[in-house]
């Protein structure tokens, strides 16, 4: 049997706020446990919850980015589950009346294809703690640092039908959330984290699959590791003649599979209901407006710009405005520079080969873009060859120092005094006349090849410095004669 695979992704983005969604208490990451949660977060008696603004617009900044429709009106819910790092016995959330609407991002597959899928709705709600199950032997840690902590919820339509456009999608929400500003990003600390629900059906077959969810995939290799195990998994259980259970799994990275963690809840388990503590969500015109002005250049419009302004092709600028720190650090090196081409080229191989190899993000980068918009301002006005700049390039990564210092230190400009290179020239083809006659014998289509030689012979005297377009220029020029 033919079958088809069926996904939806629920996508938990952390908000960059200083405080909590309905508390003061920090979100810093990285503190000791249970030092970052306050009586609202532990759910005491006789505390009430304060919405925390920000989160209100860095929510209006995602729905204007995705062309979502703003609720004027939106609600809090209590939804009620009980489970150790969860203090109150409920989770502050929005169910039926969501901040931001429905709405769609486009996604580019594989075959160069662009695929819509739909985005249900995206709401506001408060983290739960986090409970460890290491070095605690047998027993298990609950840390409350991170309840509280304010996320927007993205939830998607179950229109991905592979693991791969999964991942795309996936990608694309990380892409705009990381733009705006509004989440970090980062997965290793739980700032970006995916719920998955899959299921497989008869393919044709309109009546979707029983379908599990498959909790806190905090990477997308993770993502599509475990959309393709459970996708097996689910036609092994069909095939054999089995049903598939509705449940909650986890997947286990090291041994490449998922398990069943508890049997899948509806929403009427969770019993929600409007928190009385928290008004319904009002936003006047003006609030919007006055959010929306901060609003960056997002990845569509910073792409297309790069193509028309910097002349650039459609591949160079959709790596260049893969995130937004790239794209940043590409326009200062340009700025610096003054040559898009020659800046994109450097950025793209030199660049990022080095960090690729050195495993370092782009912020991590021992060369700032001013230094290397430097670099490549010396290769575009002559004052070094490209091969001269990749030995400076080295040594900027290696001692930090700028291009012009290492250019003077080292005496690297390059020769461009026309006189200068048509004498070492003629002392090359004075050193090698038995060439110079097979050169000018030879089919006039072997000539490029041969002139090769003679490029190299002056290179070598001059010590890399000639400038290798005003050799290649006199050299024909002799040679000819």
């Amino acid at each position: 049997m033919q079958w088809e695979t069926v996904i939806g992704l629920e996508i938990h983005t952390q908000l960059t706020t200083n405080s909590k969604i309905f508390s003061g208490a920090s979100t810093r990451f990285g503190a000791e446990p249970n030092t970052q949660a306050c009586l609202v977060d532990l759910g005491f008696p006789g505390v009430l919850p304060v919405l925390n603004e920000a989160v209100v617009r860095k929510a209006i900044l995602f729905g204007t980015a995705v062309e979502a429709e703003i609720a004027r009106r939106s609600v809090f819910a209590r939804k009620n589950y009980f489970y150790p790092d969860l203090p109150k016995g409920y989770q502050i959330s929005q169910y039926e009346l969501p901040i931001v609407g429905p709405c769609h991002v486009d996604i580019l597959l594989e075959n160069g294809e662009t695929k819509r899928i739909g985005v249900t709705r995206a709401h506001l709600e408060e983290d739960a703690g986090k409970s460890l199950h290491e070095d605690f032997h047998g027993y298990t840690g609950i840390d409350l640092n991170r309840a509280g902590t304010p996320l927007l919820e993205i939830v998607s339509e179950p229109d991905m039908r592979s693991a791969k456009e999964a991942v795309a999608y996936a990608k694309k929400i990380h892409q705009i959330v990381t733009y705006l500003g509004i989440c970090d990003g980062n997965m290793q600390e739980g700032s970006f984290r995916m719920d998955a629900n899959v299921s497989v059906c008869p393919r044709g077959e309109e009546k979707f699959g029983t379908r599990t969810e498959l909790k806190n995939l905090n990477s997308f290799r993770f993502l599509e590791k475990a959309v393709n195990f459970e996708v097996e998994r689910q036609i092994d259980v069909l095939e054999s003649g089995g049903e598939v259970i509705q449940e909650t799994r986890l997947y286990d990275p090291s041994k490449d599979e998922t398990r069943s963690m508890r049997t899948k809840e509806e929403a009427n388990d969770y019993r929600y209901f409007p928190d009385p503590d928290l008004l319904p969500l009002v936003i006047e015109e003006s609030f919007i407006e006055e959010t929306v002005k901060s609003m960056p250049e997002l990845p569509e419009a910073r792409r297309s710009r790069f193509e028309q302004e910097y002349g650039l092709s459609a591949y160079d600028a959709d790596v260049l405005t893969a995130t937004r720190q790239q794209a940043d650090y590409y326009e200062i090196v340009v700025q610096e520079a003054g040559d898009a081409k020659l800046a994109a080229n450097w950025m793209m191989v030199e660049l990022f080969g080095a960090l690729n190899r050195a495993s370092l993000h782009l912020e991590e980068s021992p060369i700032a873009a001013e230094a290397l918009g430097g670099l490549v301002k010396r290769i575009a006005d002559s004052t070094i060859s490209g091969k001269i700049a990749k030995s400076v390039f080295e040594e900027m990564w290696e001692s930090g120092k700028g291009a012009d210092e290492i250019i003077e230190a080292k005496g690297l400009r390059q020769i461009t005094d026309s006189g200068a290179i048509e004498a070492i020239v003629d002392e090359v083809l004075a050193e090698n006349a038995a060439q110079v006659e097979n050169y000018r014998n030879a089919d006039p289509k072997k000539q490029p090849k041969m002139l090769g030689f003679f490029v190299g012979q002056v290179m070598k005297k001059s010590q890399g410095k000639a400038n290798p377009k005003q050799v290649n220029e006199l050299l024909r020029a002799k040679l000819s004669g």
